[in-house]
């Protein structure tokens, strides 16, 4: 009895001999995910910048339990609109405004300007502006459910002696969200229809350009129904979902281009509907695969981060690949084996042209004549593009990734100007133990003389600069507990436009008479950037080792996975270069409407760098599954590269200007994370494509020679037990392998 076919085989045959079932049942799962994913955002949560199980985090936690307070989130910025706030009338006014906050719903704890005995960390320097400030308890989702209502409550309270603005970390966070949310719906309404006008421009036919957007839709709604799936047991960010469209979208054009291109082609040879299927899922099934697991593998790394905001794009990218696989290597070969032959051009000359006579052989024979002569001044080009990352300055968020007319950013620049301190990001240092007032208030004393320090709180009252301002007061008893101590140090400006970082390691670096927590929403943030920053290099090598062994396993060579490796590395350089040049610098600010801080939130970089790194092997798998193919026929690395890349450049090119249009689109977006995305990604697409791709690889592999293909004898017998390769089992003659219908 014969052994049954490969797994692609029969996937080949079912999608051919099957092809109606398989597309009803492509059909019904179309509509079931659209009909779930469509509530994926309302699941979605919000994150905030902390780490769990960091000193901050326990020093909020036991706040939060021995004081029922904690760092305020949301605030009210009372502005008067004749005189000051001390002005009896006003101070009334802001009493009521104060009771009414504290009856909120979620709200736990207030305070004022008025309330704590007109303390100057909650009023502007000229005394035209006053805050009050608020602690909403619970998860970031929970506390920004419940800011909208606030929000609106205290929208129409302005009166004839004051003006009533809102503002607050969380809820500066919060819009971030809504806006993030937003640009995911208007990225939508652009970048769809657009992608379909430029598929029909490449393929020339409406049908190919229909089935290869509905891959990628396929792949977009699947990866959003999951997503809301998984928000069943974990949370999940809402920024996931800018990743499903973009990613979803990208990965979907790129594969199916390969596999329709492929199919294209075994249609040429004369084989027959199924039998083109068969082959185009064998072999070029095959080569999504690898290029699925390579890109699953690098977004998988962020699951080595003990963050929910970036295990969100962990769970988004597998999901992307686990769906668009699905319907690049078994529905769209259905649809294919359905409309057959309508998916081809309509002039049959461009079917049959010479692989030799494509341009980009052409090209590509010309680099490698002259490998030096082209490789090196593209190399000193990229090398110059990345060199800004060598003074890249990373730092903590703040209002400025939001829009100028954003209105919490409004409220916290008004803050930062005029006032001299904010108590919203103060540290929250606490012992968990009975304090004794004298060494307590000595503690207080030595951590008020610290630079950035503008004012430390504590139950016995005020200190700055190394001497008492305040005694105790009613406001004070918000620090007292029989069981703990807690003292609030609040930075004054200069220490909040510098990295306020450096304030929380002086802090935990003084000398304290107790066992200290330090936390409060400036700790928070600097243990997330610290802890971010420890794993990154177990997340670079756990992403460079599983890509070089799927690289191994499907060309069998040694030396071109790590070529691989050092190409990506310098595509990312430029990206970096890029980040750092435009959105640190403030280069193109005015073009692209943001306001430069001078400094980068780490987080989203390594996302681009996992991203960005998956996507440059999704299109080094696509040209070495076509060099390996010609090598393995040929052994002529050269005839091997240059046909390679003629088969599978056009493809590449095609596939890369249309993702970085899908990028791209981010950058015309509100939130200055999603703009870095948009941006560093497309430069890096095309960077990748049209240099890495077409002029250093070439280039490489041309000065290597066979020793390309070089392995040990321990791998190579390794590679012929568990290598993958696409070689056909039958491969055409060769007269007939020498042409192709591809797109030029």
């Amino acid at each position: 009895m014969s052994p049954p076919p490969p797994l692609l085989r029969r996937l080949g045959l079912l999608a051919a001999t099957r092809r109606r079932a398989v597309l009803i049942a492509g059909a019904l799962l179309f509509l079931c995910a659209a009909v779930i994913g469509s509530g994926a955002m309302n699941a979605l949560s919000l994150s905030r910048f902390d780490a769990p199980g960091s000193e901050s985090h326990t020093a909020d936690a036991l706040i939060a339990r021995e004081f029922e307070n904690g760092s305020p989130n949301y605030l009210l910025l009372i502005t008067a609109r004749e005189g000051t706030v001390d002005d009896p009338a006003l101070a009334a006014e802001a009493a009521a405004l104060e009771a009414d906050l504290a009856a909120e719903p979620g709200v736990t704890a207030t305070g004022s300007y008025w309330s704590r005995d007109r303390t100057p960390t909650l009023a502007a320097e000229d005394r035209g502006q006053a805050l009050i400030v608020a602690w909403l308890a619970g998860s970031a989702t929970e506390v920004r459910e419940q800011l909208p209502l606030i929000t609106e409550n205290f929208s129409d309270r302005d009166t004839d002696l004051l003006t009533v603005r809102h503002g607050g970390a969380d809820e500066i966070f919060r819009e971030v969200g809504q806006e993030a949310a937003r640009d995911f719906i208007r990225a939508e309404l652009v970048i769809i229809p657009v992608v379909l006008l430029l598929l029909a421009g490449v393929y020339r036919r409406w049908t190919a350009a229909a089935l290869t957007l509905g891959v990628g839709l396929f792949a977009v709604l699947g990866t959003l129904a999951i997503l809301r799936g998984i928000t069943a047991f974990t949370e999940v960010s809402t920024f996931a979902a800018n990743l499903a469209l973009v990613l979803g979208l990208g990965l979907g054009i790129d594969y199916a281009l390969y596999v329709i291109t492929r199919f294209r082609e075994e249609s040429a040879t004369g084989a027959d509907r199924t039998a083109a299927v068969v082959r185009t899922v064998e072999t070029a099934g095959r080569t999504v695969l690898f290029s699925g697991v390579t890109v699953a593998a690098s977004l998988a790394a962020l699951f080595a981060f003990p963050f929910p905001f970036l295990r969100s794009f962990a769970y988004a990218g597998i999901a992307v690949v686990l769906t668009v696989s699905l319907a690049a290597v078994l529905l769209l070969p259905a649809a294919l084996a359905a409309i057959g032959q309508r998916t081809l051009r309509r002039r049959p000359p461009r079917t049959t042209t010479s692989v030799t006579d494509g341009r980009w052989y052409r090209m590509t024979v010309r680099v490698m004549r002259r490998p030096l002569l082209f490789g090196l001044p593209a190399l000193a080009v990229l090398l110059l593009l990345g060199a800004p990352f060598l003074g890249a300055n990373f730092g903590l968020p703040d209002e400025r990734v939001l829009p100028p007319s954003a209105a919490s950013r409004i409220t916290q620049e008004q803050i930062g100007q005029n006032f001299p301190a904010e108590e919203s990001d103060a540290l929250q240092v606490v012992a968990d133990e009975p304090g004794d007032p004298a060494r307590t208030e000595e503690y207080a004393l030595r951590l008020s003389e610290l630079p950035g320090v503008f004012q430390v709180d504590t139950e016995a009252g005020s200190y700055r600069d190394g001497a008492v301002t305040a005694a105790a007061t009613e406001a004070s008893e918000r620090f007292a507990s029989p069981e703990a101590v807690w003292l609030s140090v609040i930075p004054g400006q200069d220490a909040l436009r510098g990295d306020i970082a450096d304030l929380v390691r002086e802090v935990r670096a003084l000398d304290a008479p107790y066992d200290v927590l330090v936390g409060g929403t400036p700790a928070a943030m600097t243990d997330f950037r610290s802890a971010l920053l420890d794993r990154l290099p177990l997340v670079v090598a756990l992403i460079v080792l599983v890509t070089v062994v799927i690289i191994f396993l499907m060309t069998g060579s040694v030396l071109i996975p790590l070529k691989a490796t050092v190409a990506n590395v310098l595509s990312l350089t430029v990206m970096f270069g890029a980040l750092v040049w435009i959105f640190q610098e403030g280069n193109l600010s005015g073009v692209l409407d943001f306001t430069p801080s001078g400094r980068m939130e780490p987080s989203i970089p390594i996302l681009m760098f996992c991203i960005a790194y998956g996507l440059s092997m999704d299109y080094e798998v696509f040209i070495l599954a076509r060099v390996k193919d010609e090598w393995d026929r040929t052994g002529d690395n050269t005839r091997a590269v240059a046909v390679g890349i003629q088969r599978s450049a056009p493809l590449i090119t095609a596939a890369a200007g249309i993702l970085a249009l899908t990028f791209a689109a981010y950058a015309t977006g509100q939130v200055v994370f999603l703009k870095q995305l948009g941006v560093g990604m497309a430069l890096a697409v095309l960077v990748d494509a049209l240099i890495i791709r077409t002029v250093l690889v070439p280039a490489f592999m041309r000065l290597a020679g066979d020793a390309n293909w070089w392995a040990p004898p321990f791998l190579r017998r390794l590679h012929d037990r568990v290598g993958l390769r696409e070689t056909p089992a039958d491969p055409a003659p060769a007269g007939e392998q020498d042409r192709q219908p591809a797109i030029r």
